[in-house]
């Protein structure tokens, strides 16, 4: 038999291993400051007040740190790895893999030159604007050719079931991507949703749900199932385990997404297919798991004394976790207490920290002696970094677990008298200060040990000497042989890579076909309120800023019907309310109150003030100032006004041909109005010796008004309905 002979490409591997670390430090650094933001809001707000340091632009920069940097390289650095060496074969491009590499680091500068500065679409783990998106979709194809390519170009028949996953990735995470980021571009900076209000909900989480599914979970899985096998020496527990796993967890996930908006206005059949397909996750997820941990049954003595099998068994038992925790989530009953707390928090980082960090670790710690051919500089100090992680997350789940409990109940907690016991919601806010701190201790341990790594393997890596292209032979695949063998029915799937991508595409497209599909076209899934209209010019600005300064990470614009929700805020919502809205604002998390109906609720000069000294106007809470809105840097763009009209006609938002002409002076005259009421209730004193005149003018141009005039729209349409009856 012929023997040919060829090199692996590590290079590629240790520019993915050094970026997974680099982008994994930056990104924890920032959950570290959110976090202490939280804790101590006082010292951010009156002491480092900075826009680009506001927590509603740095919360997405976090989220998009740690899933596309810190996991996506990490995701490259353990395939460019396995997929080489299971197929046989180097990659089929090198100039592929660097063009990937670059592409992908550029992608995440572009994303820290943005979100911090308030330049996003506004999409929960989407925000990055459309062009971004364009260059995400490209570079992802640029990975996915070169894959399949080496996957054609192999030395071995079947392949093995890490491959299985890596292909599911690939093919699932393209579709979520491209669905979901259908936008209409205004600008090189701005854009809006193609979707509106309920149809965008479900698509967003849709893509948010599936995004961890298939970007956070499958790949990971994969590099489960062949490092671990790896560093054991043992081959897989289960073969056909595998199989159930992954079909199984490939078609129920993709359904699984409506349950993040129960007891919204999404049509009840969509919520109740997203529970089912939760609750039937459970089987998939631990069936993987069971598969990863019994395939260290017999060396659990190794486990003791090899630290990358440590971070592989909490990685593989804080999966099991989340992966329980999950499904009962979307139970109608948990949800109640669950939604918009802080347990959510808790169990998202159950994955990010746990699942998708501990295993990144493990990886690094067993890749980095291979490629630089010695010994690990300090197994003590790797050690210790496994415990102070392992601390660092219990330190922050557990007091997130505890606040969300609270938050849930106190929220639901009614008095004989049948009134909220607790109707004041920054009561609920001074109780999570001492969660705050214990959350930011255990982020600080987590984020030590990392830097702790950061410098073991650097030094590991100067005292070895790194082997760029590695050596090794095999035998020729003989194709023509392969049809007379008898084998088990799968292994026919296997050694057909484009016959198994083809499958994986339709298994993971029905779930989505089956929930969206009805909700585009049968109108009767989305009802329409006549009262309801488009925002005016200056509503429609003050959206904008409401979208870039990320208020939509802390507010909720969804009232649930649920008793406890309307006597607090209001009337429930309905679907005719968001009919406008490109993108959705429902919210995910409640750190200060709903805002679905606080239209006309306050005053304009009671929101003035709350928006530049929000502490001062109401004691105890911990929402950020904004004073910056009203700064030189902050006066309102004119001129871009009439293409935002014009953008939410084509979109189908029923203005009235003509009126982008008119847009600009609509928007003035509502500006000067609002400027003019509170200029009128400021007291004498505080303009500081100017004029009222002047003090209007200078007023009437700055974002803060516009904000203003968006915050007073909201539920009044619903109001007026209601009057009328």
């Amino acid at each position: 038999m012929e023997v040919q002979k060829f090199s692996y490409d590590n290079r590629i591997v240790k520019w993915f291993a050094y970026a997974t670390i680099i982008w994994g430090i930056t990104g924890m650094l920032v959950g570290l400051i959110i976090a202490l933001q939280l804790a101590f809001p006082e010292f951010f707000n009156d002491y480092l007040s900075l826009d680009f340091l506001g927590f509603g632009r740095l919360r997405p920069l976090h989220t998009n740190a740690v899933i596309f940097a810190f996991v996506g390289n990490g995701i490259f650095m353990g395939v460019y790895y396995s997929l080489q060496r299971l197929l046989k074969t180097r990659m089929w491009s090198d100039k592929l893999s660097v063009v990937h590499f670059w592409g992908w680091q550029f992608i995440i500068v572009c994303a820290v030159a943005t979100l911090p500065f308030g330049i996003t679409s506004g999409k929960e783990y989407a925000e990055l604007e459309w062009w971004i998106d364009i260059l995400i979709a490209l570079i992802w194809v640029v990975w996915g050719w070169n894959m399949f390519a080496t996957i054609l170009n192999r030395r071995v028949k079947h392949l093995y079931v890490a491959i299985w996953f890596y292909i599911a990735t690939f093919v699932t995470v393209a579709m979520l991507h491209i669905f979901n980021s259908f936008e209409l571009p205004i600008s090189f900076f701005k854009s809006y949703s193609w979707y509106a209000g309920v149809q965008d909900a479900l698509v967003q989480w849709w893509y948010g749900h599936n995004a961890v599914a298939f970007f956070l979970t499958t790949p990971y899985l994969g590099l489960m199932y062949y490092f671990i096998p790896k560093a054991t020496g043992r081959p897989v527990y289960s073969y056909r385990l595998s199989i159930i796993h992954f079909w199984s967890l490939i078609f129920i996930y993709i359904w699984a997404g409506p349950h993040h908006l129960l007891y919204s206005t999404l049509p009840d059949w969509a919520q109740s297919l997203g529970v089912a397909f939760s609750v039937m996750l459970i089987a998939p997820s631990w069936g993987g798991m069971l598969n990863g941990l019994l395939t260290l049954r017999g060396v659990w003595d190794k486990v003791r004394d090899d630290v990358m099998l440590k971070f592989m068994v909490v990685a593989l038992t804080c999966y099991g976790m989340s992966t329980f925790e999950g499904p009962m989530l979307s139970l109608k009953n948990i949800n109640v207490i669950s939604h918009f707390t802080d347990w959510i928090i808790a169990h998202v980082h159950i994955g990010g920290l746990g699942w998708n960090g501990m295993l990144t670790f493990g990886v690094l710690y067993w890749l980095f002696p291979k490629l630089f051919r010695t010994e690990l500089y300090s197994k003590r100090m790797a050690n210790q970094h496994f415990w102070l992680a392992t601390l660092g997350i219990i330190l922050y789940a557990i007091p997130m677990y505890i606040a969300g409990f609270m938050q849930g109940l106190m929220w639901q907690e009614f008095k004989m008298d049948g009134t909220l016991v607790n109707a004041d919601f920054i009561k609920t806010s001074i109780e999570m200060k001492n969660f705050y701190l214990l959350r930011s201790l255990g982020g600080l341990l987590y984020l030590t040990g990392a830097i702790m790594m950061f410098y073991n393997l650097v030094k590991t890596a100067r005292a070895g000497q790194f082997l760029a292209n590695e050596e090794a032979e095999a035998p020729a695949l003989r194709v023509e042989n392969v049809a007379h063998e008898k084998e088990y029915w799968h292994r026919a799937i296997e050694r057909k890579p484009i016959k198994f991508m083809v499958l994986s595409i339709i298994i993971v497209g029905i779930g989505g076909i089956v929930e969206i599909i009805p909700t585009m076209i049968v109108k009767s899934n989305i009802a329409t309120i006549k009262e309801v209209k488009p925002y005016t010019p200056l509503e429609l600005e003050g959206r904008d800023v409401y979208i870039s300064e990320g208020c939509y990470n802390c507010h909720s614009q969804l009232i649930r019907p649920l008793r406890f929700e309307t006597v607090r805020y209001g009337e429930y919502s309905k679907s005719g309310e968001f009919v406008y809205d490109h993108p959705f604002q429902w919210g995910s998390k409640r750190t200060g109150p709903d805002l679905a109906r606080e239209g006309g609720v306050r005053s304009n000069f009671w929101h003035y003030q709350h928006l530049i000294r929000p502490k001062v106007v109401s004691p105890g809470s911990i929402m950020p100032a904004y004073a910056w809105l009203k700064g030189e840097r902050y006066n309102i763009d004119y001129s871009m006004i009439d293409n935002k009209i014009r953008a939410m006609q084509t979109l189908g938002v029923p203005y009235l041909r003509g009126f982008d002409l008119k847009a600009a002076a609509d928007l003035k005259n509502q500006a000067h109005l609002i400027a003019t009421d509170i200029v009128k209730n400021t007291p004498k004193g505080a303009l500081n010796g100017v004029s009222e005149a002047s003090k209007i003018k200078e007023l009437e141009t700055k974002k803060l008004i516009a904000l203003i005039a968006y915050l007073q729209r909201l539920g009044t349409d619903v109001k007026k309905v209601n009057n009328k009856k």
